[in-house]
Parts: C-alpha cells; sequence; structure tokens
C-alpha cells in the first residue's frame, strides 16, 4: 500500500514539475485523443459496411441446411450486383458439352464441361461449404458451396469430394475430383450458380472457352435476366453466336445482356489494347460485348480500321 501511495505521489509531482508548455501540450492532446477515437469508430463502422457490401450472402439466406442441396427459394431481389473479382475457373477445361435451359423435356439447370476422371475441379469463389452428398439418380458425388457474393455454386458428378460441410474455402482451393457418378452419361462436370436458390445460367457470368468472368460484376435483373441468358447461351455457351430462326431476341437485348453489364457500378473504365490481326468482332467476343457497344464507347464506324496498340474502351 505505501508502495502504491509513493508511486502516485511521484506520479502527481512530476505532472506538477512539469513546464508550462509540456502542460498545455497534455491539456491539448486530450481533445485530440478524443477526435482520433471517433475517427477509428467512423473507419471501423466503414469498414463494417464495405465487408456487408462485399458479402452480401447473409441478407439473401434465411437459413444454413447441410441437407438438401437446394436451399429454400427467397423472394429474388430486383436487382442485384454478383461480384465476378477474386474467380477462380472450376476447370480448365474449355470444352462446353450441353447448354443451361430445356433438355430431354426438363430443364438443364446448369452447365456441362467435358472433364476426365480425376482432373482437378476448384472452387469458383471463396465461401463456405454447405453440402457434401452422394444422390445415385441424380448429381452422383456433388458438393454445394455458398459465397460471400450471394451466389451458390454446384459442382456434380465428381468421383471424389476433397472437402467437408461447413468447411470454409478459398477460390481455386481443390473441392472435387472429375468423374461419371450419378445420373450421367459419361465424365463430366455439371456446374450450377444459383442465386436465392433460383437457376441462373452460369454463361451469365462464366465463360469456359477463354477461361475468364464477363467482366469484374454482374449486375442480375429479375426483369430481364432470363432474355439475358439466351444471349448469355449463344455467346459463350455450345455453338457459340448460333442465333436460331425462331429465336426472337433483337439487337436491342443483345447489347442490354452484353454491352458493360456492370459499367454503372464500376469504379474505372475498363481498356483493351489492339493486337494484331484482331477485328471488332474477335475483340467482342474475347471481352463479352458486342460489336455496337464497342463503336458507340469509342466513336468508331463499322469500317474503321483497327492498329495494332490501339487502345479501346469496352465498358
Amino acid at each position: 500500500m505505501k508502495i502504491l501511495k509513493t508511486f502516485a505521489f511521484l506520479a502527481l509531482a512530476t505532472i506538477s514539475a512539469l513546464p508550462v508548455s509540456g502542460q498545455d501540450l497534455l491539456a491539448r492532446q486530450a481533445p485530440v485523443d478524443r477526435k482520433m477515437k471517433a475517427v477509428d469508430s467512423v473507419a471501423l463502422h466503414r469498414l463494417i459496411e464495405i465487408e456487408s457490401y462485399d458479402s452480401p450472402s447473409a441478407d439473401l439466406y434465411d437459413d444454413w441446411d447441410n441437407l438438401h442441396a437446394h436451399s429454400r427459394v427467397t423472394e429474388l431481389p430486383d436487382t442485384f450486383r454478383i461480384s465476378l473479382k477474386n474467380f477462380c475457373m472450376p476447370t480448365t477445361s474449355r470444352v462446353l458439352t450441353s447448354n443451361f435451359g430445356p433438355r430431354w423435356h426438363r430443364q438443364h439447370k446448369g452447365l456441362d464441361i467435358k472433364v476426365y476422371i480425376g482432373d482437378t475441379i476448384r472452387a469458383a469463389f471463396a465461401g463456405k461449404v454447405r453440402v457434401v452428398r452422394y444422390e445415385g439418380r441424380g448429381y452422383g458425388k456433388y458438393v454445394v458451396i455458398r459465397h460471400d457474393n450471394g451466389l451458390e455454386t454446384y459442382y456434380a458428378h465428381m468421383s471424389k469430394q476433397l472437402v467437408l460441410e461447413d468447411q470454409e474455402v478459398r477460390a481455386g482451393d481443390p473441392i472435387g475430383l472429375g468423374g461419371n457418378t450419378g445420373r450421367s452419361t459419361g465424365s463430366h462436370l455439371h456446374f450450377e450458380t444459383r442465386l436465392c436458390g433460383v437457376a441462373l445460367n452460369p454463361a451469365l457470368m462464366f465463360d469456359f472457352r477463354n477461361q475468364d468472368v464477363v467482366d469484374d460484376y454482374y449486375i442480375f435483373r429479375k426483369s430481364t435476366y432470363q432474355k439475358e441468358s439466351l444471349v448469355a447461351t449463344r455467346l459463350r455457351g455450345v455453338g457459340g453466336m448460333s442465333f436460331g430462326a425462331t429465336d426472337n431476341i433483337d439487337e436491342e437485348e443483345v447489347e442490354l445482356a452484353t454491352a458493360a453489364p456492370a459499367a454503372s457500378y464500376a469504379q474505372e473504365t475498363r481498356f483493351h489494347k489492339v493486337k494484331r490481326g484482331e477485328t471488332l468482332y474477335s475483340i467482342a467476343k474475347h471481352r463479352g460485348t458486342t460489336v455496337d457497344a464497342i463503336m458507340k464507347l469509342n466513336h468508331l464506324k463499322k469500317n474503321s480500321k483497327l492498329k495494332a496498340g490501339q487502345i479501346l474502351k469496352f465498358n
């Protein structure tokens, strides 16, 4: 007790002994410290907001279910921004064998990509494994992952699963091996992308032939995503750019689905450097947009000649 009293007395004496300027400095520092705490608090709240914005899946789903592949369908938002940054293609295969949409009198809710038994299958984005199961008359050995960007991805017909339920994964982590299990007529990966339990065409976001995503973001629009899905299949599905005579898709709808889908949200314009031999058509195809969109952004005409090294906006 005597030691504590002595220490307190010495501390008080030290402060008292400070020159006036030193005491003034301490007095001035107090409000500065309070301001810094306020700044830190604002910064912390801002960080929380950013993390919530980049990880919106918690706001889209009411439950976490390890038993059922398809989470309970919830109401789709009118518009929703899905971040495609920090992605990994699920497989290095560029060969598509079946499109999203009607097939054999039923709805095929994903893309089929040719893989061989034992090929590595990887997580498309960071997230948490929700389901690891076997379904003999359907998916075979499959994995479902819920991602921070709001999507759930499905990987089916694998020969082996390499992850466990409730496991955290990063984009690119191996989650399984290619196979031919379940209702399958040959080794392949069945890949699905779902939002709020509703299957979306993976071709809206992924370009397997070019091993890339369509942009930094995909803007889901409830009013137009089904039309956009048809266009995406023709741009990035089996057969590519083979518009059928019976398909009622006009140029305006094509542009809506492919011309800079995230431009209104992106923080910067994206550019393409023209290589020797490239055309407006080949650039548009590579960048997942349209010739008309590139022409409008760069004030070009259809007969405009491109030069190697020329810089073009594409969103």
